[in-house]
């Protein structure tokens, strides 16, 4: 199903499809086609009217030769006098509107165009909409074509009037004589046979077979997938020119989207080049956020580097993984959803594997804060799903918390959402909520928060279409924890879990169930942790790992820090600590060094606190009437004044007056250290 390469012996005479290399072009593709016979001839019969069928829908995994086949389409159509439109789901916004706009843009000069549409599995949201909107109003000789990964929805075939009109195909593999007829198109003469059986009836595993085949390689032996992929890549890698090459393949075979600023970050200034290449592959695709591998490419090329090379493989997951946790706390990244959703479906390991997959193969990645009106269909999906007391809870907590809900859309509205609180919130809400009350009271008996401490509570979640337990809700929690965990602080997180779907998945992040309650008839689990102990920085570090070898169970003991101080406690260990600052081995038994203000990383957790208090001191001079704290504290802790009469001397007050400056800088700094406490991932912990 891939043309090939054309030599003199294959150029057709000169003539009306041999005047322009297009038309030589169209005529070695038709040659190097194969198979499909039975898809061909029914669109013949569409275009020629011998048939009612206006749509036809062909489906089938990825490699399977779809995009070839509604190439072969297109010159038929052409040859047979009708133009042809073509839009890729990938290349347009999944909107009506942006649709409505590439197909208007393409027919301007022919409304009957036939339409030919790749990629549908991408705009499935609009699936409603072509069915009873799109299609209908195109002209009635019309012919369209669409191709996606999943057979069409049930909706087709209950509606009496599609049920005549449209025709679906499930490609499969080619057989044993269409897959040698295409090794031989490709130039391929020696051990057809075995290199057809190597194949597996896979398009694009045999062009690439053909590809290796013509520089004078072939695998002696594959006798099993894995083997295949080893093989198999090894030589097509043979080919890459060089380390940045092949280090951009890897980055576009291991990222959602591939960007020129990512592949910047990995091989630097050759990214230009390397992108460029990337362009030319057969088995690359440029979508509307940059470039992707085919899947079946990428499945190789993944497989192939983590067997061949283990510390090679995980070095360009956390390069890749670390570009992307850059760019969504980037004040000035316009997009943080998409950088979170990269790094969701960077998890290879997940016990929800089969659905990441999934949604790395459609590349959706836009999960927004949801406006106004998209908070009313978050709040109509909860009363279908969970019934109107709690949508009422849901639209009270909205009103309080308005920027607290995230969602992807579906041409008819809301498709998956997810809803992010903070406890405490208002009163009569704290009090009616069932599950913030368990929550308030379990956090409350384990130690009463801190003040300026909250809780982050994952309280509503779900589906369209299958309320719980659908990908897309996978992917609206998972976009929102990532971002709500990275970047607002919290004491506690808990999920709010309904049956058990998502239990193993839970345990692979290391989450505790910590309640089980009974809502309105409905069992619940609450999932969580005590980020005080266990901080989001700490649960990164511990998913870089997970990621890749698939652990559960509960977070390693080395990542857990001690219950945190109190702020009396937190007080008076600041006070403390500043008496001792000057004295060798003062700080050694500090409380602070458990505390926010020394990275647990730190090598020399002493001198770091040390640093970090004279740092703080000095700050205060950038504050409106902090040079006279700064001064008060520098001349009394760290000037080595032999007493606290000797230092107002020094600074030239009376003792009084200078017992009152020193208690209100001392105060200040305390303030100003707690805040460093209360931060979130400890930022400022440098």
């Amino acid at each position: 199903m891939v043309a090939p390469e054309l030599g003199a012996a294959h150029l057709p005479p000169r003539g009306p499809a041999g005047d322009q290399l297009a038309g030589r072009l169209g005529v070695a593709r038709d040659d190097g086609f194969v198979g499909r016979g039975r898809e061909l001839e029914l669109l013949s019969d569409a275009l020629t009217g011998t048939s009612d069928i206006r749509v036809m829908f062909v489906h089938g995994p990825g490699g399977i030769g779809k995009t070839t086949l509604l190439d072969a389409m297109a010159r038929r159509t052409r040859t047979g006098g009708r133009q042809v439109t073509y839009l890729d789901g990938r290349d347009v916004e999944c909107s009506p509107a942006a649709v409505l706009a590439a197909v208007r843009e393409r027919t301007v000069d022919d409304p009957s165009a036939v339409l030919l549409v790749d990629g549908y599995e991408l705009l499935t949201p609009l699936d409603r909409w072509f069915r009873t909107e799109f299609l209908p109003a195109r002209p009635a000789d019309a012919v369209t074509v669409v191709a996606g990964r999943e057979a069409p929805a049930a909706a087709w075939w209950l509606d009496p009037g599609w049920r005549r009109l449209v025709s679906v195909h499930g490609l499969e593999e080619l057989d044993a004589a269409d897959s040698r007829d295409l090794l031989l198109g490709l130039g391929v003469t020696d051990q057809v046979d075995r290199l057809a059986e190597l194949g597996r009836g896979y398009p694009l595993a045999l062009a690439m077979l053909a590809e290796v085949d013509r520089s004078g390689r072939r695998p002696d032996q594959l006798s099993d997938a894995p083997d295949a992929v080893g093989q198999l890549c090894a030589l097509i890698l043979d080919d890459v020119p060089d380390d940045a090459h092949r280090t951009g393949l890897a980055t576009c075979a291991h990222a959602t989207r591939t960007t020129q600023d990512l592949l910047t970050r990995m091989i630097g200034s050759r990214a230009p080049e390397v992108w460029a290449w990337l362009e030319s592959r057969p088995y690359v695709r440029q979508g509307a956020l940059g470039l992707y591998v085919h899947d079946v490419v990428r499945e190789l090329f993944e497989a192939e580097l983590a067997h061949r090379s283990p510390a090679e493989y995980t070095q360009l997951h956390r390069a890749v993984r670390g570009y992307f946790q850059e760019r969504m706390v980037d004040r000035a990244e316009p997009h943080p959803d998409r950088a979170a959703a990269e790094v969701l479906l960077l998890h290879r390991k997940t016990p929800l594997a089969a659905e990441t997959s999934v949604l790395r193969d459609r590349g959706q990645l836009s999960v927004p804060r949801a406006g106004p009106a998209e908070r009313e269909e978050i709040i109509a999906l909860i009363e279908t799903h969970e019934g109107s007391e709690s949508a009422d809870l849901a639209r009270r907590w909205l009103t309080a918390q308005p920027r607290s809900a995230y969602h992807c859309r579906a041409d008819d509205g809301t498709a998956a959402f997810a809803v992010q609180v903070y406890l405490p919130g208002p009163g009569d809400l704290m009090a009616d909520d069932p599950i913030a009350a368990a929550i308030w009271k379990f956090v409350s008996d384990r130690g009463p928060l801190r003040p300026g401490e909250r809780v982050n509570v994952n309280r509503f979640a779900g589906a369209d279409h299958r309320y719980q337990g659908d990908p897309l809700q996978l992917l609206v929690n998972g976009v929102s924890c990532i971002l709500e965990w990275r970047t607002t602080p919290a004491a506690w997180t808990f999920i709010v879990s309904f049956g058990v779907h998502y239990g193993a998945y839970f345990d692979y992040l290391g989450l505790t169930p910590m309640l089980k309650l009974d809502v309105g008839g409905a069992p619940v689990t609450l999932f969580g942790w005590d980020r005080r102990q266990f901080p989001a920085s700490a649960f990164f570090e511990m998913m870089e790992t997970r990621e890749l070898t698939g652990e559960t169970g509960p977070p390693p003991a080395e990542l857990l820090r001690p219950l945190p101080l109190t702020r009396t406690s937190f007080d008076a260990a600041v006070r403390a600590a500043l008496r001792r600052l000057t004295r060798a081995g003062g700080l050694d038994s500090s409380e602070l060094l458990t505390s926010a203000l020394v990275p647990p990383d730190a090598t020399d957790p002493p001198a770091t606190l040390n640093r970090v208090l004279r740092e703080a001191v000095a700050d205060l001079d950038r504050e409106r009437g902090g040079a006279e704290h700064r001064r008060v504290l520098e001349r009394t802790f760290l000037a080595g004044a032999p007493s606290q009469e000797a230092a107002a001397e020094l600074l030239d007050l009376p003792f009084s007056t200078y017992r009152r400056h020193l208690a209100r800088a001392t105060d200040r700094l305390v303030e100003v250290l707690w805040a460093i406490e209360l931060e979130p991932n400890g930022s400022r912990r440098t």
